[in-house]
């Protein structure tokens, strides 16, 4: 929270000669005091959760989001895991109907190891929070500390990584914790304005989780641990979505087998000259015959790599395997009134698989005026037409429990949804088949 009051204090021309981003203000609710408290104590919310329309909430941090980017080693670990042991003691006696998700720091695989299993093993933590998308220093670059925040690069896991993150997936599979994303990026790239905070946070959620699910997902870690359960947390699912159809038509024209028709050696470069002389302009001819019939030499390498094919780690086999590796396993949260809400449940997406959308409203914020409106409001698009019924019981119920519960199958026992989560699950699951 520092951060916000030192840019907020710092004159336009100082943030613009800084590039220093411009943060919320008056983020948080004034006019309803009531729903104010309510956003400052669990227990003033477990009380109203029948106001809500809400029967079980897994609760989300907003300060917190800051904690994993804490850059020294020791005072990160120290913070986190001092939240994680508050955090838990605040939610102790609510947990029939609430429960918090610890933050799991992710710079070091062993610093996530550590806090997962003191979490789950000595406060009975269910759900857990994993930054990602956080920044780290690029080696070739020494910068005095003004400028280390432009000299950086952000991490994803799945690919490129300068550690090996299985053993903390093994380690959630272990523990039966679904990895569930929730990151900034704010203040960072495009997302940068010193005097815009709208400019600056549309879209930020959405980018962070699309740069984690897409580094997950290309970095095979689907296919290699096809138990978890995933969820990038209030971006919404219409990027999702199109991420989806953007990696089926990459992979259509770029995997090892397309690239065939790709390579450079397969250039007939006398019947080009011939179709240049005779279509052609005299400076691309003599261009050509400088180069020896070749129109580009500059892009005939291929960068070092001995596997060619960015597609490897997820070793596909058949057509499905993109519904088992991407549409199942993968979970999106909603705000209650985002339209694109629908889009996970027609037919536009490849196979015509549905996604996986989640009610998670960010109740306590500027973007809920009143705590009682993001139900109705969700319902809306059965109102208007564009979801059905059945498609709503999967967002505010059916596809929160099959991501929790899918993970551990006891994630509900004892709360106050139990009876309908245990019904759910016992069900066999029926996938949309693709075609």
């Amino acid at each position: 929270m520092n951060a916000t009051k030192t840019a907020l204090d710092m004159p336009v021309a100082e943030r613009q000669r800084r590039r220093v981003a411009m943060p919320g203000f008056w983020t948080r609710q004034t006019g309803n005091t009531l729903d104010r408290a309510t956003a400052m104590m669990p227990r003033l919310f477990y009380d109203r959760m029948d106001e809500f329309g809400t029967d079980f909430a897994v609760i989300y941090p907003t300060a917190g989001l800051r904690l994993p980017r804490i850059k020294d080693d020791a005072t990160r670990r120290a913070v986190i895991h001092a939240y994680n042991v508050v955090s838990a003691d605040y939610f102790a006696k609510l947990s029939d109907r609430m429960t918090p998700a610890a933050i799991i720091p992710m710079h070091h695989p062993e610093e996530a190891i550590a806090e997962l299993e003191f979490a789950t093993s000595q406060l009975g933590t269910k759900a857990a929070m994993f930054g990602s998308a956080f920044p780290r220093q690029v080696d070739s670059v020494k910068q005095d500390p003004e400028a280390d925040r432009f000299a950086v690069w952000y991490e994803v896991f799945g690919i490129d990584s300068p550690y090996d993150y299985d053993p903390v997936w093994a380690t959630c599979r272990k523990l039966k914790i679904a990895p569930t994303f929730h990151s900034t990026g704010s203040n960072q790239a495009l997302r940068n304005s010193p005097t815009n905070f709208v400019y600056n946070h549309i879209g930020h959620f959405a980018d962070a989780g699309h740069a984690a699910c897409k580094g997950v997902f290309l970095g095979g870690i689907t296919r290699r641990f096809p138990e978890l359960r995933w969820a990038f947390l209030e971006g919404g699912v219409g990027w999702a979505s199109q991420l989806f159809g953007d990696l089926i038509e990459h992979w259509e024209r770029r995997n090892i087998r397309a690239l065939e028709n790709m390579k450079p050696d397969k250039l007939d470069r006398a019947k080009l000259m011939g179709l240049v002389e005779k279509y052609g302009y005299e400076d691309m001819l003599s261009a050509l015959k400088t180069r020896g019939g070749t129109p580009d030499p500059e892009v005939h390498g291929t960068g070092g790599l001995d596997d060619l094919d960015d597609f490897s780690r997820c070793k596909f086999t058949r057509k499905e395997d993109w519904v088992d590796l991407f549409s199942t396993p993968f979970y999106f949260g909603c705000e209650a009134d985002d339209r694109m809400n629908a889009i996970a449940f027609g037919k536009t997406n490849p196979f015509g698989a549905k996604l996986n959308a989640i009610y998670s409203s960010d109740v306590g914020h500027f973007d809920v005026i009143d705590m009682r409106d993001p139900l109705p409001e969700a319902y809306e698009l059965v109102e208007d037409g564009f979801i059905t019924n059945d498609n709503f019981r999967d967002f505010v119920f059916g596809n929160s429990v099959r991501l929790w519960g899918t993970q551990n199958p006891n994630f509900f026992d004892g709360t106050h949804v139990a009876k309908e989560a245990r019904a759910l699950l016992g069900q066999t699951p029926v996938r949309q088949a693709a075609e």
